[in-house]
């Protein structure tokens, strides 16, 4: 079973992530920072539909320092959704912020309502991490799905991933018969793999969502990680494969049971080409992410070591020895596990 160690420590943006998140749009100066919504007056518990505390508190602000506020974060989501464009500010309103003091990055959640149509959407607040910047850019580019985020000095601003949280959907769902099982463990396997080739690690079950598709003939489903707080920091190499986790058990055993041990391996080696041909798609920029990744502190020294021998184990070799950071972890590991063709 995976345990997480300690706290996993706070890595500032160094000036060549900086440089790069300049270059792809990635940094734009925001009206409302992480240390504005720090300025709470009080906060009480938010409770779900069944009564159930969500571990979120919904915070409140002096009169005037709300009114700017509620401005400033209907910018900051224009800014996310629609670019230099605040033209639709008129109509949003930030009427909800949430704040939560589990895990490492205590984000604040705005709910954002659109006034002429009482839609409502989210995004989210957080310490700018180097090492979640970097998971949040990995994802972008090696997995099938896309990300919108934001960063200003110390500031992280990143859309909501909407889905059936991990947790929730073990418990109330997967016990159920009427859904195709068998599609649920193959994505499952291609998550596993995903996770474990670019070393995005702590993926429990809430650290995750369900993505479901409706199809013609059936539903497809999609694992997508939602925490990126874990990306490459810890030394256990189970760390990165959350078949391991404890929580995940119940899907674990559903694989077990419904996947034969050559279908398992012909959906890792689907996830490992597509993950190559994502590769060949952003090799230039995905370059320029490892050569910033490979330069910067990540993780404790006896943590990078850990994760070296064992990674040595795991594919009967020792050229991780040779590593110098955590990026060059990630960066063999991913050519270990593509294949040479990779080429970053």
């Amino acid at each position: 079973m995976a345990l997480i160690s300690k706290k996993k420590l706070h890595y500032p943006i160094r000036e060549p992530l900086r440089t790069y998140l300049q270059h792809y749009d990635r940094e734009t100066p925001l009206p409302v920072s992480y240390r504005d919504l720090r300025q709470i007056g009080g906060s009480f518990p938010l409770i779900d539909r069944q009564g159930h505390d969500t571990l979120w508190e919904t915070v409140f602000y002096e009169p005037q320092a709300l009114r700017e506020l509620v401005t400033g974060l209907t910018q900051v989501y224009a800014l996310l959704k629609t670019g230099s464009d605040l033209s639709f500010t008129e109509h949003l309103l930030a009427d909800r912020i949430d704040y939560c003091r589990f895990g490492n990055s205590n984000p604040f959640r705005v709910r954002i309502v659109n006034l002429l149509n009482d839609n409502h959407d989210y995004f989210y607040v957080k310490q700018a991490d180097a090492s979640r910047v970097y998971g949040l850019e990995l994802e972008h580019l090696l997995s099938p799905n896309r990300l919108s985020y934001l960063v200003s000095g110390d500031t992280l601003v990143e859309e909501h991933i909407a889905g059936i949280p991990g947790d929730d959907f073990i418990r109330t769902r997967l016990p159920q018969q009427h859904f195709n099982q068998v599609r649920i463990a193959k994505e499952f396997v291609k998550f596993n793999e995903r996770c474990f080739a670019r070393l995005l690690g702590d993926m429990r079950s809430y650290n995750y969502v369900i993505v479901i598709t409706p199809d013609f003939e059936d539903d497809q489903y999609r694992v997508r990680a939602i925490d990126f707080d874990q990306q490459s920091y810890e030394g256990r190499k189970t760390m990165y494969l959350p078949q391991y986790f404890k929580d995940n058990r119940p899907v674990i055993d559903m694989c077990s049971r419904l996947l034969k041990p050559e279908a398992i391996r012909q959906y890792q080696t689907e996830e490992r080409v597509l993950m190559l041909r994502r590769v060949r798609l952003e090799r230039y920029r995905l370059k320029a992410l490892m050569d910033c990744m490979r330069h910067d502190e990540l993780a404790p020294a006896a943590k990078v070591d850990q994760l070296k021998a064992e990674l040595n184990q795991h594919h009967h070799t020792t050229a991780f020895t040779r590593c110098a950071s955590m990026g060059d972890v990630v960066r063999l590991n991913l050519m270990l596990m593509l294949g040479p063709a990779a080429g970053i």
